[in-house]
């Protein structure tokens, strides 16, 4: 069977666009800020999300709690009934460019109990945000099972606001080896350029879980790993954008907006977030090339949002 994406007419706009130069209409003009800002809010989800402005959002990156009964943040009497609560305020807080990303699973069991299958239902039926990808997080290390074929991956949805959503592909190919590289060069019909850039990592990222020993990990039952999370925040937002974690658990997405010059907003209902994000930071200060960076607690969305302008107006 012939390749399906040979034919796509988007495909091959895009393809003709870049042979002549030109830019697809998602494209942003740079913000080089001198240092990035990060907020830390304690407080419900939900009502957060309604203090903030539309269209004020680059990118927001969640891992809801699965409603697996694992603590008290992790029970619901009725999940469905929440998770709409928040669903409902995503699209208005996205910009026209913005995308917004859902870690999850597959595990319906019974009506109390939520996944992806039941936000996913819901988006594209309740909802005008938009299903770019469903992207697998594989790992080779896990609990075994008997009853059922034991899980080896998690699934994260990419949604999006508008078709012109923003998406940096090059900022996280794979590099190919020299071997390979000096191989595929050999041929004609693939494009030296594209080859020297490296290789789509297609939407399945074979990315180790964190151990029970990891160095990485700081105290949080459900952190994921920092590298999973910066593909999505180097692909899907740019330096100076705002990325949104009201889900923030861990901090991790804090780290990696501080370390990619994103600014961030980060939001839990514990307040364990703070010590989380100080060692995820005391990880990263041995580096000496550590972007500038500011955090700023227990002040109102107004101030961190003006914050945000004013160091975006700022000369780099």
């Amino acid at each position: 069977m012939s390749n399906k994406s040979h034919f796509n007419s988007a495909h091959m706009t895009m393809n003709q666009l870049k042979k002549n130069g030109g830019v697809h209409s998602s494209a942003v003009a740079e913000i080089n800020a001198p240092y990035t800002i990060h907020g830390i809010f304690i407080q419900d989800a939900v009502d957060f999300l309604k203090t903030l402005p539309n269209s004020s959002v680059q990118l927001i990156l969640i891992d809801p709690p699965y409603n697996l009964d694992l603590d008290t943040w992790d029970t619901f009497h009725n999940y469905l009934d929440w998770a709409k609560r928040w669903l409902d305020e995503i699209y208005r807080v996205l910009s026209d460019s913005g995308n917004c990303v859902i870690f999850g699973g597959f595990q319906y069991q019974d009506l109390k109990k939520g996944d992806l299958l039941e936000i996913l239902h819901y988006t594209r039926h309740k909802t005008d945000l938009r299903f770019v990808n469903l992207v697998i997080w594989y790992y080779k290390n896990g609990m075994s099972a008997h009853r059922f074929f034991a899980n080896r991956h998690e699934e994260a949805v990419w949604l999006s606001k508008t078709n012109k959503y923003y998406f940096d592909l090059d900022s996280v190919r794979v590099p190919f080896d020299d071997e390979t590289k000096e191989l595929y060069k050999k041929d004609k019909r693939l494009n030296p350029e594209s080859i020297d850039k490296g290789k789509n990592p297609t939407n399945v990222w074979e990315i180790g879980r964190l151990n029970g020993n990891s160095t990485e990990r700081v105290g949080h039952l459900t952190q994921k790993p920092v590298e999973l999370i910066r593909r999505f925040v180097k692909a899907l937002s740019f330096e100076g954008s705002i990325v949104l974690d009201f889900f923030a658990g861990s901090g991790t997405t804090g780290r990696v907006c501080i370390e990619e010059r994103r600014h961030s907003l980060l939001v839990d209902s514990d307040n364990k977030l703070h010590d989380y994000l100080d060692k995820h930071i005391g990880q990263i200060q041995p580096n000496l090339f550590l972007p500038e960076y500011r955090l700023i607690k227990n002040a109102n969305i107004d101030t961190v949002l003006k914050e945000i302008t004013l160091v975006n107006r700022q000369p780099s």
